[in-house]
């Protein structure tokens, strides 16, 4: 066997000094673009918005802007409206997640089979993402809306509601609302994910236990799933965090109402900064938030982790 002998070039480099240091710094002036718009449009945001949470920012107070400690996150301490917010959210968050990922599989399972006319079926299930969000809470508070909307009159048809009345002005029944305008807007998101994963999985797999007398619900648990248990993960992850965050349908829909039944931290959130023009307590409550929604995402990274070295 021939052995091939590699040589280094240990001579001096001597090109002048400002020339070593642009060859130097050549890949990070290509990618300094990207980090500065990054650093722009995300890390100063946070810093500011961290920074306001141990201030006095109110808008209309030309006095305000001092520091003020930990003083806010002791008033959100003794804030019965946040923690009925909070309450609020884990409902909202669960419930849309929940009825999204169901929904959106079933539909991934549909699509996956082949069948005349699926192009266009496909086109018509994603088609909600592609609205958006003001427009579609805006359609949804009209049709729970009695008097030009179809949806109380077929409930009450349906015996669910005693009589056709709207039910985003129910306390007991108005977080349904945009539960079901976001469980109908986010299911594609759920689908198009998982129909992804569907189809890469191999087709001889199923062949193969088919030969071997397993059933169709056999072969679901035993090959779908686990295949896609990595995506299932990523993508509850991801909507978990984003529908916490998400007010815009309960901003259109509700505004929090009535007494505050479907307000949920972020429209909470939303209220404080925009409408009582406290940006230092909002700032407070958006780190609450973050920290959560950051002890949150690590548990459940960690448990992917742990669910994949056991695999």
């Amino acid at each position: 066997m021939n052995a091939s002998a590699v040589t280094y070039d240990t001579r001096p480099d001597r090109r002048p000094l400002l020339q070593r240091i642009a060859h130097a710094s050549e890949p990070y002036l290509y990618s300094a673009p990207a980090l500065i718009l990054i650093v722009a449009v995300m890390l100063v945001p946070l810093v500011l918005g961290i920074s306001y949470a141990f201030r006095d920012i109110q808008i209309l107070n030309p006095f305000s802007g001092g520091y003020v400690g930990l003083d806010h996150f002791r008033e959100l301490s003794h804030d019965q409206s946040f923690y009925r917010a909070l309450k609020n959210t884990l409902w909202w968050t669960g419930g849309s997640v929940f009825l999204q990922f169901i929904f959106g599989l079933i539909l991934a399972l549909l699509l996956d089979k082949p069948f005349y006319g699926r192009g266009l079926a496909q086109a018509l299930v994603f088609l909600p993402w592609a609205v958006p969000t003001f427009l579609a809470g805006l359609n949804w508070a009209w049709l729970f809306n009695p008097v030009i909307g179809p949806l109380p009159h077929w409930l009450y048809a349906l015996d669910i509601l005693s009589e056709p009345n709207n039910i985003l002005s129910d306390p007991q029944l108005a977080m349904w609302g945009p539960i079901v305008a976001n469980v109908w807007w986010g299911i594609p998101f759920f689908a198009i994910t998982l129909l992804a994963a569907l189809q890469a999985i191999p087709r001889d797999l199923y062949e193969a236990a088919a030969i071997d007398g397993a059933g169709p619900v056999q072969r679901f648990m035993s090959i779908t799933l686990p295949f896609l248990a990595p995506t299932i993960a990523i993508t509850v992850l991801l909507r978990t965090v984003w529908i916490s965050n998400f007010a815009d349908l309960i901003v259109v829909m509700t505004n929090g109402g009535p007494a505050d039944r479907t307000q949920i931290v972020a429209s909470y959130i939303f209220t404080q900064a925009f409408k009582r023009l406290d940006f230092g307590y909002a700032s407070a409550i958006a780190l609450v938030l973050l920290v959560l929604l950051l002890a949150y995402s690590m548990l459940i990274v960690l448990l992917r982790q742990t669910l994949l070295n056991r695999g």
